[in-house]
């Protein structure tokens, strides 16, 4: 599937909220065209240099756009993330078996709504990963096709600055995302594992438009996207780094499901 393609149906199965923060592939694509059409300029040329400059100029601005974005939710997961803990700690000691109102049916029916409730979050977070890899993929190919098409030396110096950049870091998000294993494997016994992954399974299989549907949606674009070519090289992604919990291979055992 061509990158295009693909990103545009990745926007179309993220989060409504997403859709317009994600790279403006079409319209960059649409500037190399016209750079490449015009009459052939010497890259020494006062010309070349202020359409290279407007080409950088729009694509520090996709970048600003990126970072934006992923540094907010970022910190909305780590406040999610201390809100969730803050939470089970309150239905333990209100409704557990030592709690001050001890109740079975209050406290289970709470716990399975904050099982829930990590289900989604911890979705959430694997489609931050996901938009940090497609984003920065489009970057990678829309550098090669400028590079290729007017003969500019722009892909390498620019993909060096996007490594450093925050919406490219995914450290935190992947150590959020283990947190949130914990939770579940601290929380809830160790017995109710099976039916977890039953429940993960029988929700992506009649998945409608919840976070599991997009959840398998990000992880096969990503699988699609590091296996695209068997060539390493400066501008590869890294290996996929999630940690190799339960929910996550509930889920990439599911990813053969069509996504209509």
């Amino acid at each position: 599937m061509k990158f295009g393609k693909r990103l545009k149906k990745q926007i179309q199965e993220t989060l409504p909220g997403w859709q317009d923060k994600f790279l403006s592939y079409k319209e960059l694509k649409k500037l190399v065209r016209l750079i490449s059409a015009a009459p052939r300029l010497s890259n020494g040329s006062m010309d070349y240099g202020k359409a290279e400059a407007e080409f950088v100029y729009l694509l520090n601005n996709e970048i600003d756009k990126f970072n934006l974005f992923f540094m907010e939710q970022e910190e909305d997961f780590i406040i999610r993330h201390k809100e969730l803990q803050q939470r089970i700690k309150r239905v333990v000691e209100l409704w557990g078996p030592n709690g001050s109102m001890p109740s079975e049916r209050d406290y289970e029916e709470e716990m399975a709504k904050i099982r829930k409730a990590i289900v989604d979050f911890h979705g959430e977070m694997v489609l931050l990963v996901n938009y940090s890899n497609i984003n920065y993929t489009g970057l990678a190919k829309i550098l090669k096709k400028y590079d290729k098409r007017t003969g500019g030396l722009l892909r390498l110096p620019f993909i060096q600055k996007v490594l450093e950049q925050p919406f490219f870091t995914t450290d935190l998000i992947s150590n959020l995302v283990r947190e949130c294993e914990s939770i579940i494997d601290t929380v809830f016994p160790a017995e109710e594992e099976a039916e977890r992954a039953k429940e993960a399974k029988e929700a992506i299989v009649v998945a409608g438009e919840g976070i599991l549907r997009n959840t398998v949606a990000a992880l096969l674009t990503m699988q699609e996207i590091r296996r695209g070519s068997s060539t390493k090289s400066p501008f590869s992604l890294p290996p996929l780094n999630l940690p190799d919990s339960e929910l996550i291979k509930s889920i990439q055992l599911n990813a053969a499901v069509p996504i209509l």
